[in-house]
């Protein structure tokens, strides 16, 4: 039997970290191919890890409630002989493999050999070759996972990583299932793939003076401590990340919205009726600081060290209440490029998606 270690992906550019929430299947239990195994969450987006190969459970290396560094081994799969396939090689230190002597003295002296007729050159080449096609073969790029099924029948059907990125997926938070991609070749047109666009050459940053170390916080025998759970913990975190990355200037101007409140009043009943949406107040708020945003591009600037970063995308972020009382905040990207309509759909679609704990990666 054969063992394959599952590893905590990475569902994100940015993310570094995950927490197993639930293991859906258990030590001992038998596994089918891109079987769901274990639900996480992200600091964006909960999802679930499929399983590579085709076996048996037998360990799980993380409980419930634990934070998880992305490429951690977090369970074991027993497999059958040829199961785990070219993924169970990928998964094996090189070192740790041991070569009988009589294998290794046969080796050596076939090594001689071709070093001696030029053989031996020849293989380097190819195997530098090979390397260089596997480099190209489908990742986990970006937001998205794929699982080793999926990837494996994108190679075959020559599926390059752009395309396979717009196929639309129908597992949990849009996974693309082994379903999908066989539904897409069936329907797949003949257009030929967009050549990749040239990797831009990343900017080296400049480095940023060193974080002064956080005073103890003493608690009396009257006060109460309070864990924090999963949600407040990123928000902290996040809170003083940003207090790091962007400039904080705060600034109080009261203006008069009676125009625009009597607006609404008058028009959302046909815009109802018409769009078939809810007009509220965000997403007027949001049209105008996106415009406003146009006007003063040094508000969307994030700073690196001693350099500021001027952001040309405009991408706004909306709070949403959830039901436990914690709120998250989606984004809705491009906002300066969209109409009233195409904001308000945004708006009412994060919304709802954010309490019913639907939000994907992408959002």
């Amino acid at each position: 039997m054969a063992k394959f270690e599952v590893v905590m992906p990475k569902l994100g550019e940015s993310i570094i970290e995950a927490t197993i929430t639930k293991w859906i299947k258990n030590p001992g239990d038998t596994i089918e191919e891109d079987d769901p195994i274990v639900e996480i969450a992200t600091d964006k987006v909960d999802s679930e890890i499929p399983s590579p190969v085709e076996g048996k459970l037998v360990e799980v290396k993380f409980n419930e409630g634990d934070v998880v560094p992305v490429g951690k081994v977090i369970a074991i799969i027993e497999t059958e002989p040829g199961n785990a396939g070219e993924k169970e090689e990928a998964t094996q230190d090189p070192e740790d493999s041991t070569v009988p002597p009589a294998e290794a003295e046969k080796d050596k002296q076939e090594k001689t050999s071709k070093a001696e007729t030029g053989e031996d050159s020849k293989e380097t080449s190819k195997e530098e070759s090979a390397s260089e096609e596997s480099a190209e073969e489908v990742k986990n790029t970006g937001d998205r996972f794929y699982s080793p099924l999926v990837k494996s029948i994108a190679k075959a059907e020559n599926i390059g990583q752009q395309e396979l990125d717009s196929i639309t997926g129908s597992g949990k938070d849009g996974r693309v299932t082994k379903d999908d991609i066989q539904s897409y070749l069936k329907t797949r047109s003949e257009k030929p793939a967009e050549a990749p666009k040239p990797a831009e050459k990343e900017k080296a940053a400049s480095k940023a003076p060193a974080k002064a170390s956080q005073p103890q916080v003493s608690a009396g025998s009257d006060d109460e401590i309070v864990e924090m759970d999963r949600m407040r913990r990123l928000i902290a975190d996040h809170m003083v990340m940003s207090k790091d990355v962007s400039p904080h200037v705060t600034s109080f101007i009261e203006v008069d919205v009676t125009n625009m409140v009597k607006w609404r009043e008058k028009i959302k009943d046909d815009f109802l009726k018409r769009e078939k949406e809810k007009i509220t107040f965000t997403p007027i708020f949001i049209e105008a600081a996106a415009q406003a945003i146009k006007d003063f591009p040094g508000v969307n600037a994030s700073v690196d060290g001693y350099n500021v970063i001027l952001r040309k995308n405009v991408n706004i972020g909306m709070a949403a209440a959830l039901p436990t009382g914690n709120l998250i905040v989606p984004v809705i990207k491009n906002a300066d490029q969209k109409n009233l309509i195409g904001l308000a759909k945004d708006v009412n679609s994060l919304a709802n998606k954010a309490r019913n704990n639907k939000l994907e990666p992408d959002d």
